[in-house]
């Protein structure tokens, strides 16, 4: 009676979500390897000259500081065919460093100095985009700068923080009322600036407030389209 040996059993691999990180401290690439392993995401430590990897390489989320050499890397990835989509977390920085690359689609920042909680749970808030199960995540965590037109006439400049084909919420100094009717403008990599009705359901002290769509405005269509692909891609 023949026994199998082990060398010849079939292997099946897990393939496992990998997340870049690029160029960081120890200490913060200690707790946010700890915190992506928690959900099951294996992190690579990067240097910045190891950054023409993301055009050989498939990684599915990426964290690099935002600085001034933050760009090239980011379009890298961007312009990569394996890695166009991936999510890129930014570290440290201002709103207004994440806003200087809201045309390459920065998804979401880790605030500096990193706290435990508030990075696992922005972890756990991203999880399913990184995994790619989208049918289960239908909203986009995605930074850009978003114009806000007020039924009044008034003029707001904000930050989105995630955005779905039915609605976004974003961040301003100023958040206007719930009930208020508005109309937004923005762009998205490569989604052309688009201009969709909606109004203001819900704000928080925090400073962040949501937005609904309004379903009978048919440029909503273009930004429903680019979610498909963005998900599917």
């Amino acid at each position: 009676m023949s026994t199998l040996t082990t060398s010849t059993l079939p292997v099946h691999r897990k393939t496992v979500a990998r997340v870049a990180l690029f160029g960081l401290s120890e200490p913060s690439h200690n707790l946010l390897t700890d915190c992506f392993r928690q959900f099951g995401v294996e992190t690579i430590a990067l240097e910045r000259q190891d950054a023409a990897r993301l055009q050989s390489e498939k990684f599915e989320a990426c964290v690099l500081p935002l600085d001034r050499s933050a760009g090239d890397i980011i379009e890298l990835a961007r312009e990569s065919s394996s890695n166009s989509r991936i999510v890129i977390f930014g570290l440290g920085g201002s709103a207004q460093d994440a806003l200087r690359y809201s045309k390459l689609c920065i998804n979401a920042v880790f605030h500096e100095p990193l706290e435990r909680t508030a990075a696992i749970k922005l972890v756990r808030a991203t999880r399913m985009l990184v995994m790619h199960e989208f049918r289960r995540y239908v909203r986009i965590p995605v930074m850009t700068e978003v114009g806000l037109s007020m039924s009044d006439g008034a003029r707001l400049t904000a930050t989105s923080q995630e955005i779905s084909s039915g609605g976004m919420s974003l961040k301003t100094n100023h958040p206007p009322e719930p009930g208020s009717m508005v109309e937004v403008s923005f762009s998205l990599l490569t989604l052309p600036r688009v201009w969709v009705r909606g109004n203001v359901t819900w704000r928080k002290t925090n400073r962040t407030f949501g937005i609904r769509f309004d379903t009978t405005d048919d440029r909503r269509q273009r930004l429903k389209e680019w979610i498909t692909g963005y998900l599917e891609t």
